[in-house]
């Protein structure tokens, strides 16, 4: 692409000139902190301004789709609304190249030079202009606009690195805050004494998890107990545990039966989520002086209670998952007697959701085997060997698809 008449060494100043003007104005456009949109028409007006550009199409790479987001000139069509040829991604990758030259159907040709914007060996812009003044019309030119155009799409991506930067970084505070929160919501110290000996063991998922386990003596001989597994993960689960929790507390303060409790947080949760959002959650009542263990299972998966003879009880009575419907339907509260030496297990459902290398889950068979031939260790001992038994069976080591909680009792 020459001129048919060499370029005087004036107009070369000249030329020089208006492309001086045209970098400064976007220079000056870029240190004035504007939006892309408004950057992508000040690249308009200053190719139309300085450089006597009539017709100019830029396509941009975003997220890997080419995207028009520069179309102007008289008498073009709305290239927004046109995807890129393939021909031209195909052939165009390094030079400047003439529409002419490419078999490009009648919506290209008012336009006349492909210029190809590279970066780091990669097309990230194709700049397209026609109707241009003669005298820019030769290589030396072209490559300018080049330079110009990779000037403004790296301003732009730079910033679009910063507001990527700048959201993952509340992202991490948000997380930081929901770690806290959730942190606050288990109980720093749990019952120990000639009665009853309890112990619990999390183990995440991912930074914020959807489990929660809480213990809350209720008055010298009694103490409620619960495990619960909120759907989703993340931020949005833990705020919504944390409303959970409030619930209970209040709720127990008010010394409401397990009834009420599971009744009432339904009716919570189905308010703060609008049915987006269950819980399953077991609670556990238990008296000391009458070893009476009432008990409500709301969708969760069926505690254990191992007997000292070996027999197995899963306490199945309770309802359906919280926060599915407004009122919960056919609510039955179980109880039992728990003889001395009894032992409790209740999990979420990451304890027995492992899988070993021909898709045959842990399961509920598997806890109940590690039970019967470790349920006399101390209660910590015990889940550290659940814990790494399911860590040997499962096909991904120490990467578990879901987060683990287990809550034991041993009743003495």
């Amino acid at each position: 692409m020459s001129n048919a008449f060499p370029i005087t060494a004036e107009k070369r100043l000249f030329l020089k000139d208006r492309e001086l003007g045209a970098l400064l104005e976007i220079t000056q456009a870029i240190n004035q902190d504007l939006g892309e949109g408004a950057l992508y028409k000040i690249f308009q007006f200053t190719l139309l301004g300085q450089l006597n550009i009539r017709r100019l199409v830029l396509y941009v790479k975003e997220e890997g789709q080419w995207q028009c987001v520069v179309s102007f000139g008289a008498q073009l069509p709305d290239y927004r609304r046109i995807a890129l040829p393939a021909i031209i991604t195909e052939n165009c990758t390094s030079v400047p190249a003439p529409v002419a030259s490419l078999p490009l159907n009648e919506s290209w040709q008012l336009l006349e030079t492909i210029i190809p914007v590279v970066r780091n060996d990669e097309v990230v812009a194709y700049v397209f202009i026609g109707n241009m003044h003669e005298d820019y019309a030769s290589g030396e030119a072209t490559k300018f606009l080049e330079t110009l155009s990779n000037i403004l799409l790296g301003a732009i991506e730079n910033r679009r690195l910063g507001r990527q930067r700048i959201a993952a970084a509340a992202m991490r505070k948000e997380i930081e805050i929901a770690q806290e929160v959730q942190t606050m919501l288990f109980p720093r110290t749990l019952p120990n004494d000639a009665h009853v000996a309890v112990a619990a063991s999390y183990v995440p998922h991912t930074a914020v998890g959807g489990d929660y386990y809480d213990v809350v003596p209720l008055d010298e001989n009694r103490f409620l107990f619960c495990i619960a597994d909120v759907s989703g993960k993340g931020v949005a689960a833990s705020l919504l545990m944390s409303n959970f929790q409030a619930g209970l507390r209040t709720l127990l303060r008010q010394q409401a039966d397990l009834a009420t409790v599971a009744n009432e947080l339904n009716n919570l949760i189905f308010r703060n989520a609008g049915g987006d959002k269950f819980i399953t959650v077991f609670f556990g009542l238990y008296d000391r002086t009458t070893r009476r263990l009432q008990y409500v299972n709301a969708g969760h998966n069926d505690p254990l209670l191992v007997s000292d003879q070996d027999s197995v009880i899963l306490l199945k009575e309770g309802t359906i998952m919280l926060g599915v419907m407004d009122e919960l339907p056919m609510l039955n509260v179980g109880e039992v007697e728990v003889p001395p030496r009894t032992l409790l297990l209740t999990y979420t459902d990451g304890l027995t959701e492992v899988f070993d290398a021909n898709s045959t889950e842990f399961g509920e068979e598997g806890v109940l085997r590690v039970l019967r031939q470790n349920r006399y260790l101390p209660l910590p001992h015990l889940h550290n060997e659940l814990l790494r038994q399911i860590e040997e069976y499962n096909v991904t080591g120490s990467h578990f698809a879901d987060d683990i909680t287990i809550l034991s009792c041993r009743f003495k």
